[in-house]
C-alpha cells in the first residue's frame, strides 16, 4: 500500500463555509484512494471559544485555537484554510504565506483591488501553494461543459448569459452587519450581490468563455437604511442588493449577467446558457447533474436539445462516486477541489482557480461596481489602480 504524506490543515472560520471544506477534507480519503497526501484536521480557529470547541470536536479537529495568528504561527500546520467573512482574508492570507504556509481562501478573494493585488504578491513572493474556493467549477456537468468548449464543438462563440437569484433579504426588518449578517454590510463584505453571487457567475464565465473585456451594469439598493447588529444604529446601506450587467468578451462574443436577493421564490437560482455557431450548452444549479447540449449537426429530423445525466464514469469526476444513474450533489465540489489541490500538490502544479486567477474575478468585479457607480462603461484592465 501507498505510504500517505500529511498535510495539515488549520481552518479559520467555523460557519456554513468552514463545515463544507471540513466535509471535504474528511470525505477525500475515502473516495480518492490514490492521492498521495491526505488532509489531516490539525486545528481550526474561532473567537468563540465555545463555538469552535464544539465545532472541534463535531468536525475531529485536534485541536482548536482562539487566535489566528497563533494558528498560523504553529509548527504543525501546513496548510491555512480561510473561511471567514471577506473583511478578514487580506490580513490572514499575507501574514500566512509569510509564514511560509499554503493557502487557501474562500471567494471573493478580496474586497477590493488593493487588497487582492497584496495578496497575490504575498503568495507569489513567498511561493506557496494558493488555491480560491470557487466551487462550482468542480460539479461534474460544469467541468463537462469546459470539456466540450475546449472541444470546438459549439465553435465560434456569440452569446454568454447568466444568473444568480436569492430571496433571502426581502425583508426591511433585517439587520445589517454582525455575525450572521456580515454580507449585508459594505464593511465586511466589500460588495453585496456582485462580490457574493456574481463572482461565481463571472469566474464560471471566464473558465468557460475567456477573459471579459469591459462591462456596463447597474445597481441598486431597495432598502436604503438598515440597523446596524453592532451599534444598534439605523445606518445607510451600502452593499448593492440587485445588479445587472452585460459585457464584451475578448473572444468577440456579449455576455449578459443578472444577480439579486430580491426574487422571491428563488432560494439559489445558478445557471448559465453559452450560444456558439455549432451549437449551444446550459446548465441550471436546481439539476446539477444534468447539462443540456444542442448540436447543430445533428440530422435535422432528430436535432434538438438533448439531456445529458452526468453520471457516468467516463465523465469527469464521476468514476469515484457510485454507478451511472447515481447522482452527486452541491457538497462533492467541494471533495473535488480538495482532491485537485492534494494533487496539485503532489506534481508541483497550481490548482486553479489560484490567487491570480481569482484576481481577474475581482478585477470586473471592480469594474461592474464603478460602472453603476459612474453611469458609464468601464474596462477591466484595471492594473493601473494598483500602481
Amino acid at each position: 500500500m501507498m505510504s500517505k504524506k500529511e498535510l495539515r490543515i488549520g481552518l479559520i472560520g467555523c460557519g456554513f463555509m468552514g463545515r463544507t471544506h471540513s466535509n471535504g477534507y474528511k470525505r477525500v480519503p475515502n473516495f480518492f484512494p490514490d492521492l498521495g497526501y491526505t488532509p489531516v484536521l490539525k486545528a481550526v480557529c474561532s473567537r468563540s471559544e465555545d463555538k469552535v470547541k464544539a465545532f472541534a470536536e463535531q468536525w475531529g479537529y485536534e485541536s482548536y485555537e482562539t487566535d489566528w495568528r497563533k494558528l498560523i504561527e504553529r509548527d504543525d500546520i501546513d496548510a491555512v484554510d480561510i473561511c471567514t467573512p471577506n473583511n478578514m482574508h487580506f490580513e490572514i492570507a499575507v501574514a500566512a504565506a509569510k509564514a511560509g504556509k499554503m493557502v487557501l481562501c474562500e471567494k471573493p478573494l478580496s474586497r477590493t483591488l488593493e487588497e487582492g493585488k497584496q495578496m497575490v504578491d504575498a503568495v507569489e513572493s513567498a511561493d506557496v501553494k494558493n488555491t480560491v474556493w470557487y466551487n462550482y467549477r468542480r460539479l461534474p456537468a460544469v467541468t463537462l461543459a469546459k470539456q466540450i468548449v475546449d472541444s470546438g464543438k459549439l465553435g465560434k462563440i456569440f452569446h454568454y448569459r447568466t444568473n444568480f437569484l436569492q430571496d433571502w433579504t426581502i425583508n426591511e426588518n433585517l439587520p445589517q452587519g454582525g455575525r450572521a449578517f456580515w454580507r449585508m454590510d459594505a464593511e465586511a463584505a466589500g460588495s453585496g450581490v456582485t462580490g457574493d453571487l456574481l463572482a461565481h457567475c463571472i469566474d464560471l464565465a471566464m473558465w468557460l468563455n475567456g477573459g471579459i473585456k469591459d462591462v456596463s451594469s447597474v445597481t441598486e439598493i431597495f432598502v436604503k437604511q438598515r440597523m446596524h447588529e453592532e451599534t444598534g444604529k439605523m445606518e445607510d446601506v451600502k452593499i448593492d442588493d440587485a445588479c445587472i450587467f452585460h459585457c464584451h468578451f475578448d473572444n468577440g462574443s456579449l455576455g449578459l449577467f443578472e444577480s439579486t436577493r430580491y426574487a422571491r421564490g428563488h432560494k439559489a437560482l445558478f445557471t448559465f446558457e453559452i450560444n456558439g455557431e455549432k451549437g449551444s450548452l446550459r446548465w441550471d444549479l436546481h439539476d446539477l447533474n444534468r447539462l443540456e447540449f444542442f448540436d447543430n449537426a445533428d440530422d435535422s429530423t432528430v436535432r434538438g436539445w438533448r439531456s445529458i445525466h452526468v453520471t457516468d464514469g467516463d465523465q469527469p469526476y464521476m468514476n469515484k462516486w457510485w454507478v451511472p444513474g447515481l447522482s452527486v450533489g452541491y457538497e462533492h465540489s467541494f471533495i473535488h477541489q480538495v482532491a485537485d489541490f492534494l494533487e496539485s500538490v503532489e506534481k508541483g502544479e497550481e490548482c486553479h482557480p489560484t490567487f491570480r486567477d481569482a484576481y481577474e474575478t475581482q478585477k470586473v468585479c471592480e469594474a461592474v461596481i464603478s460602472s453603476a457607480k459612474n453611469r458609464r462603461w468601464e474596462e477591466t484592465d484595471v492594473e493601473w489602480k494598483n500602481k
